[in-house]
């Protein structure tokens, strides 16, 4: 099976991007006042990683499949790659490796009984699971409340689960809600570009970034600057509809649930002491007493005769 032009294309960009946003000075190479382009050359990343100029722009122009671990872990070194940076090179060396067969689409997975208790033992952190397309795929009462907007948005699928990607990029609410919704923007175009080279024959996923691409002038600018992010942690600051700002912290987690796919468990808390932590237990209030209403009510059978 031969490589796919478009996984060409995203090594090409993805290593030519990196490559401008290192300065010689920073790599510790001469600077000219005549430079034509403000970050490294080929040639230069070539001379960093210890290979050829021809061997690495053969390797920029996308021909990534036989290269060895130890060849990408020079060129990761050469272009400062991160983390997340480098499992994405990788990702995509792997994925354009020949197969003796073309790989099953990879198929969703229920969430087990045992991670949903999980999830509703948690009464004061809003949990919730998402794949890797940033489907939530369950979650408990309390992210139910706290993500209100999201759950109660049009762009919901028909089975009424919510997505992250498309709340963000085509709900307009979604400007107001997440305060720092630049940094929620290129947070989760980072995600779904590191998904993309996780799983590159997933439709629902391509079909994702179709449609977001097609309707989101802010996604495909995002999505062009091949920013790669596999797991996001740090302080959200939300506008709720119904108590107002909250300054929260949120934690991403693995959550293995099958072999293929990844699912992470996300976990939003506040800082105890704080306004924001009134606020949430206010909210987590109101949805265990939502949560016991939508219950099904269970009458005793009446006695019988003694």
């Amino acid at each position: 099976m031969d490589q796919q032009p478009g996984n060409r294309d995203e090594i090409r960009h993805f290593l030519a991007s990196r490559r401008a946003k290192i300065t010689p000075a920073q790599a510790g190479l001469p600077t000219s006042t005549r430079r034509r382009v403000a970050g490294l050359r080929r040639e230069e990343v070539a001379v960093l990683a210890g290979v050829s100029t021809e061997w690495y722009t053969r390797l920029e122009k996308g021909h990534i499949g036989g290269v060895s671990e130890d060849v990408l872990d020079a060129v990761a070194g050469a272009l400062r790659l991160d983390d997340d940076e480098r499992t994405y090179l990788f990702d995509l060396a792997r994925s354009s490796r020949p197969a003796s067969r073309t790989p099953s689409r990879r198929r969703d997975v229920e969430v087990p009984p045992r991670v949903r208790w999980l999830l509703d033992s948690m009464t004061m952190s809003s949990a919730f699971v998402r794949n890797g397309r940033t489907d939530v795929v369950a979650g408990n009462a309390l992210a139910r409340a706290l993500l209100a907007p999201m759950f109660d948005s049009a762009t919901i699928d028909k089975h009424g689960r919510p997505n992250l990607a498309r709340y963000i990029f085509l709900d307009p609410g979604a400007h107001d809600f997440f305060i720092d919704w630049d940094a929620a923007g290129n947070a989760t175009a980072a995600l779904l570009r590191a998904e993309a080279a996780r799983e590159p024959r997933d439709r629902a996923l391509r079909e994702l970034i179709g449609e977001l691409s097609t309707l989101s002038p802010e996604f495909r600018d995002r999505w062009a600057a091949h920013d790669v992010l596999i797991r996001h942690d740090g302080v959200k600051r939300l506008q709720h509809p119904d108590v107002g700002h909250l300054e929260l912290t949120f934690q991403d987690l693995d959550l293995p649930l099958s072999v293929r796919a990844v699912h992470n468990l996300i976990l939003y808390t506040a800082e105890p002491g704080t306004a924001s932590e009134d606020r949430l237990k206010l909210l987590a209030s109101w949805a265990a007493t939502q949560s016991r209403s939508a219950e099904p009510t269970h009458h005793s059978p009446a006695p019988g005769p003694l």
